[in-house]
């Protein structure tokens, strides 16, 4: 999580700019996410279904898509794309990934960059 997306703070209220690092011997990428409440909903929803022969992706409509399938044997097949990269990572994450994943899901909600609506007052200039 890097903090709220500040381009532009009446559109971007409320919009989370991340980072998905990606390592391997063959590629070490630091790829940038944005998303909205109703993106984690739907990725903690999907982490919480996952089984042998499931999926759940976040992102992919605001550029960079991660898509996680779990195999057979719990084991990951992660998807990454954007518009400067496309691989496929194979991993055998630890046994209690799932609950640490939902614990940083949960540490971010608490920390989330502004829910609250942005007021903004015109104040005609006072002249001295």
């Amino acid at each position: 999580m890097i903090g709220r997306y500040k381009h532009d703070v009446q559109t971007s209220h409320g919009v989370l700019q991340a980072e998905v690092l990606a390592h391997a011997s063959f590629v070490d990428a630091r790829l940038e996410l944005y998303l909205f409440q109703q993106d984690l909903d739907a990725w903690q929803q999907e982490l919480t279904g996952l089984a042998p022969g499931m999926g759940a992706s976040i992102g992919g409509d605001r550029g960079l898509n991660l898509v996680l399938h779990m195999q057979e044997d719990h084991s990951l097949a992660v998807t990454i794309h954007d518009d400067r990269l496309s691989t496929m990572l194979w991993i055998q994450p630890q046994e209690n990934w799932m609950e640490e994943h939902h614990e940083r899901l949960e540490q971010v909600r608490q920390t989330w960059p502004g829910t609250a609506p942005v007021t903004y007052e015109w104040r005609p200039s006072q002249e001295s």
